[in-house]
């Protein structure tokens, strides 16, 4: 019996599903196959299936069969960074002349990727908003290979109903891809809503340290699954042995970090929006956000992702970037430390003059697993100065 069915509760399969005791030594924790060539039992005679560590590794085969499992899919597929693995993605879906559907928010190296390198390959694309099936079905053509989501999305949070997309991308004959990084598996299941492929930076909750790159993608279908693996292989952007590792260690604790994140950001939010230099609070867990009703209905529990702007403009919002203590002023996400950006000067600065431009008094936070309280005091005396 697979690992992957040991169980259908997510801690256990979180814990268990890829890692196997080690059959030489016992031990529990999968090894880092820190190796690159592997020795044969004759030509072609491939040892446990291993050949070179680019088309296949024992450490990041453990880390993909934990990926698959956790997102409910057939198969997963570990690569460098995140965006390795949407370039992958893009490869293995598209052509020159294909058109994509992209959302009008999205984390800003993806719309690089788009604007500044799948155009220049041939590949079209088109914005529309995705929490309006609607809008995406009328930015559908006979050439939409593929309609891409972020729910929540990076940096405005906003929420796409996965299933009512899911129908109007097959529709259209094409493939639903969503970024699952702000939820996780824990909080949001794609592919059990329709998805056809999931996107993960595992850099971000997944790792959940700040001490590893990496990028998955997991689907649902096996023929999907084997053209993935060819372009995998065929472009070689693999995680390596060692990042593995540290994803495979990330993953076991991804529930009760998730539960931390989940309730400290609902406190922090309720702060902010009582707060008189905050003019908007944007998280999905509040029940004025206009995604709330979906976002309960597709998730467990609605993330440590905060963004809000700024009653006095742009240099307010990067003075309280400049002043908070406990949270750190950095890019990324998702690590167990809270984190604080101004996203039009930092992660968003590429899509500056572009549909997916964001508001220079925004500021966005990774809320972290600290103590609540000290992280309200600590954005309070930020915005009180």
């Amino acid at each position: 019996m697979s690992d992957r069915h040991i169980s259908e509760h997510f801690e256990t399969l979180a814990i268990h599903a890829g890692n196997t005791a080690d059959p030489l030594t016992g031990a529990v924790v999968p090894p880092i196959y820190q190796v690159s060539t592997y020795k044969q039992d004759g030509v072609g005679g491939l040892r446990g299936g291993y050949e070179y560590s680019r088309s296949a590794n024992p450490t990041r085969a453990a880390l993909e069969e934990n990926l698959a499992a956790l997102e409910g899919g057939r198969r997963g597929f570990a690569f460098a960074s995140g965006l390795a693995a949407e370039d992958t993605l893009l490869r293995t879906l598209l052509s020159p002349g294909d058109h994509v559907v992209i959302p009008n928010d999205a984390y800003g190296g993806t719309f690089r990727l788009f604007a500044k390198v799948a155009a220049r390959w041939g590949v079209e694309w088109s914005v529309a908003d995705t929490s309006d099936p609607a809008a995406v079905r009328a930015q559908m053509t006979p050439r939409t290979k593929a309609v891409w989501v972020e729910t929540p999305s990076n940096p405005l949070l906003g929420i796409t109903d996965i299933a009512a997309v899911a129908q109007v991308a097959h529709a259209g004959g094409a493939k639903l891809v969503v970024d699952n990084t702000f939820a996780t598996p824990y909080l949001q299941q794609p592919l059990a809503l329709g998805a056809d492929v999931v996107v993960h930076s595992l850099t971000k909750y997944m790792g959940g340290h700040s001490d590893v790159v990496g990028g998955a993608l997991i689907v649902a279908d096996e023929e999907l699954g084997e053209e993935i693996g060819f372009h995998q292989n065929s472009m070689g952007a693999v995680a390596g042995p060692f990042d593995s590792w540290l994803v495979l260690r990330g993953t076991k604790t991804l529930a009760v970090r998730m539960d931390r994140h989940s309730e400290n950001a609902t406190k922090v939010a309720d702060m902010l929006s009582r707060h008189p230099r905050v003019s908007s609070v944007l998280y999905p867990g509040l029940p004025e956000h206009p995604g709330h009703e979906v976002a309960a209905k597709q998730m467990r529990a609605f993330g440590g992702m905060i963004s809000f702007r700024v009653t006095d403009g742009e240099e307010a919002a990067v003075s309280v970037c400049d002043r908070t203590q406990i949270f750190t002023l950095g890019e990324s996400l998702g690590g167990v430390e809270s984190l604080i950006e101004h996203p039009g000067r930092m992660t968003h600065a590429s899509v500056a003059g572009s549909l997916l431009e964001v508001p220079s008094d925004l500021v966005r936070l990774s809320v972290g697993i600290e103590n609540a309280d000290d992280l309200v005091e600590d954005l309070k005396q930020a915005l009180d100065k």
